[in-house]
C-alpha cells in the first residue's frame, strides 16, 4: 500500500533540516499562542515536553519523505501516548492537544513548502502531495495523543473506583480508625466524615446508583442488594430523598454519626424485613412501592421487637430538643413528662407521684411545650415518648 508521504520530494530532508531549528521553534510558539489555557498552566517540563514532541515529530516526518514506513514507530508513537496521557493528568480534554496538532500541521506544510521552494521551484503537484502527507502525518500524531488520553483518563477512573469502594468497605465493616476513614473519604472528594445515611437498593440499581450520587455517595454491592452511604447535607434530607428515591424500592435508614454506618444499615434492613412481612400478611401487591421507606417511620416498631438500636436512634429523635439543658433540668422535664404520659395529662396525679405543687407541674409542662412543641399534642408522638421513657435509664 503506497503511503502518502510515498509522493513527498525525497529532497526535502536536505532542503528542510538546516531550518529544523528555527521551525521547532517557531511551531512550539505558535502551539503556545493558539491555545491560551495552555500557556496558562503551563511549566517548564511541559514547554519541554511540547518542544521535544515537535522536534521529534519533525524529525520522523523527514525521514519518511519518499518512503512506504509506518508513520510512527513504536518508539517514536510512546512520546505523544505520553504527551496525550500528560494532559489527561493536568485534567485536559482533547481540545488542546487536537488545537496544537492543527497548528503544528499548517506550519509544517508552510514550512516544508518554502524550504524547498528555496532550493528549486516547486510544482502544484508537490504542493498538494505535501498537504496529504502532512494532513495524513498529524492525523496520526492525534491518534497517539488520544490514544494516551484515553489509556490514563481509563487509569484514573479504575483509581477513582478502587479508593471509592475502599471508602465503602471501611464504613460499612465499622470499627475503622478514624484518621483511616478521614483519610478514605477525602481521597474520594468528602471534605469531611461526620454522619453517614444508608440506602438499601436492588442489587441491579447499584450503577445507577454511582452515578446520580457521584459527588457524595459511595456504593457496596452486596449478594442480594446494593448499599449507599450518603454523607449528610442537603441531598440527604428527607424530601430530596424522597423525589430521588421514588420507585427504586429504597429503604432509607437514619442519619448517625459515621462509626454507627453498620448499625444504620442494620437497622434498614431489619425495616425492609418489616415491611415485607407485613406486605406478606395483608396479601397487599409486591410491587415495586412509588415511594421509598423511611426506617425513622418505623422506630417503633422495630424497637418493639427488640432493636437496641432502634430505641436509641428514636430516643435521639423524640428527644434532642433537650439536649442543651443542663443534666439535672433535663432529667428533671424528662421525669415530669413520663409521669404526664403515664397518667393520661392529670396534673394533680404528676403533682401527687412527684410530690410536687401542681403549678411545678404546670411549669414544667410549659418548658416541655416550648421546647417539643406539637408533639405533646400527637398520638403517635405521644406513644413514642412514652416507649422511649419507659425504657431510658434515669441519667
Amino acid at each position: 500500500m503506497t503511503t502518502p508521504w510515498r509522493r513527498v520530494p525525497a529532497d526535502l530532508a536536505a532542503a528542510m533540516r538546516p531550518r529544523l531549528p528555527a521551525t521547532v521553534q517557531a511551531i512550539a510558539e505558535a502551539v503556545a499562542e493558539a491555545n491560551p489555557a495552555a500557556a496558562e498552566t503551563s511549566t517548564a517540563k511541559f514547554d519541554r515536553d511540547v518542544r521535544t514532541a515537535v522536534q521529534v515529530a519533525l524529525e520522523r516526518f523527514l525521514d519518511l519523505a519518499g518512503t512506504d514506513e509506518p508513520a510512527l514507530p513504536p518508539r517514536i508513537r510512546e512520546v505523544f501516548v505520553a504527551l496525550g496521557a500528560g494532559e489527561a493528568r493536568e485534567n485536559h480534554g482533547p481540545e488542546l492537544l487536537l488545537g496544537a496538532l492543527r497548528t503544528a500541521a499548517r506550519l509544517l506544510l508552510r514550512a516544508a513548502s518554502q524550504s524547498l521552494a528555496e532550493s528549486r521551484p516547486v510544482t502544484v503537484d508537490e504542493i498538494i502531495d505535501l498537504s496529504d502527507a502532512t494532513s495524513a502525518f498529524v492525523d496520526e500524531l492525534a491518534s497517539a495523543c488520544t490514544d494516551g488520553l484515553a489509556r490514563q483518563l481509563r487509569e484514573q477512573a479504575g483509581e477513582g473506583d478502587r479508593r471509592r469502594r475502599r471508602a465503602a468497605d471501611l464504613l460499612l465493616r465499622g470499627g475503622a480508625p478514624a484518621d483511616v476513614a478521614r483519610e478514605a473519604v477525602a481521597a474520594i472528594g468528602w471534605p469531611a466524615l461526620d454522619r453517614v445515611v444508608p440506602v438499601l437498593l436492588p442489587a441491579d440499581q447499584a450503577r445507577d446508583a454511582r452515578f446520580r450520587f457521584a459527588a457524595d455517595g459511595v456504593v457496596a454491592e452486596r449478594a442480594r442488594d446494593a448499599v449507599l452511604l450518603l454523607r449528610s447535607g442537603p441531598r440527604t434530607e428527607r424530601p430530596a430523598l424522597a423525589e430521588a428515591l421514588a420507585g427504586r424500592e429504597a429503604v432509607v435508614g437514619p442519619s448517625l454519626p459515621w462509626p454507627e454506618a453498620p448499625e444504620a444499615v442494620r437497622l434498614a434492613e431489619r425495616a425492609a424485613e418489616l415491611i415485607a412481612s407485613r406486605t406478606a400478611a395483608s396479601g397487599a401487591d409486591p410491587r415495586r412501592s412509588p415511594a421509598p421507606i423511611f426506617v425513622e417511620d418505623h422506630f417503633a416498631a422495630l424497637a418493639l421487637r427488640g432493636e437496641p438500636g432502634a430505641l436509641a436512634a428514636l430516643s435521639s429523635q423524640r428527644l434532642s430538643a433537650l439536649d442543651g439543658l443542663r443534666p439535672a433540668q433535663r432529667e428533671q422535664l424528662l421525669v415530669t413528662l413520663e409521669s404526664w404520659l403515664r397518667h393520661w395529662g392529670s396534673r394533680a396525679a404528676v403533682a401527687a407521684e412527684l410530690y410536687v405543687h401542681p403549678q411545678t407541674v404546670s411549669y414544667r409542662l410549659n418548658r416541655l411545650r416550648d421546647l417539643l412543641g406539637p408533639d405533646l399534642d400527637d398520638p403517635t408522638a405521644r406513644f413514642e415518648l412514652l416507649l422511649v421513657l419507659s425504657q431510658r435509664t434515669p441519667g
